[in-house]
């Protein structure tokens, strides 16, 4: 062969690689990737707000509770103007703290444990679920699906629980009397 039909012939080849990578699958993505992929879906980081709210909503309940009867009506609903706002102050100053720790951890232990534990598979089915269009229309009814039901057990049990209810009451707050009484 002749030299310029040789470099005509590499070129072609070269030509013919570059256009033959070009139109390939782009690279899948490493299960690293996939697993940073379900971790956003998931959204882990909301777990130490969520642990943090039972025992401040308790402790606010409990305040209420503690209130009922032994305050003057104006004292009580000030006070518990101020409990409130003093658990909200906690919360915005807690909540980024068990965030980072979150976020910190996730990719300290979580991570590392959905890698070992997953396949690559398995994680591009758990993002397909995540995102699942199905899932994200069951996740939106939940809340009108969890007050009607709500609205339908107290409707069919408010004859029978409600006296119960109401004794629990009676006997938390003879406990409490008994307790307080000098």
């Amino acid at each position: 062969m002749s030299t310029p039909i040789l470099t005509r012939s590499l070129l072609a080849l070269a030509l013919s690689a570059i256009c033959a990578g070009a139109l390939a699958a782009p690279a899948a993505p490493s299960k690293q990737a996939l697993v940073e992929q379900v971790l956003k879906l998931w959204n882990p980081d909301t777990i130490g707000q969520s642990m943090l709210q039972v025992p401040v909503a308790d402790a606010v309940q409990q305040a209420r509770a503690m209130l009922q009867g032994r305050a003057a009506p104006e004292k009580r609903d000030a006070a518990m103007v101020d409990i409130v706002n003093e658990a909200k102050a906690f919360m915005a100053e807690a909540t980024p703290i068990t965030k980072a720790s979150a976020d910190k951890l996730i990719q300290a232990k979580i991570a590392p444990l959905m890698a070992e534990r997953f396949s690559e598979e398995e994680l591009r089915q758990l993002i397909a679920i995540l995102e699942s269009p199905v899932k994200k229309k069951f996740e939106s009814m939940l809340p009108e699906m969890q007050k009607t039901l709500g609205e339908g057990v107290a409707a069919d049990t408010r004859a029978v629980i409600d006296p119960k209810l109401q004794g629990l009451k009676e006997k938390i707050g003879l406990r409490l009397r008994a307790a307080v009484t000098p």
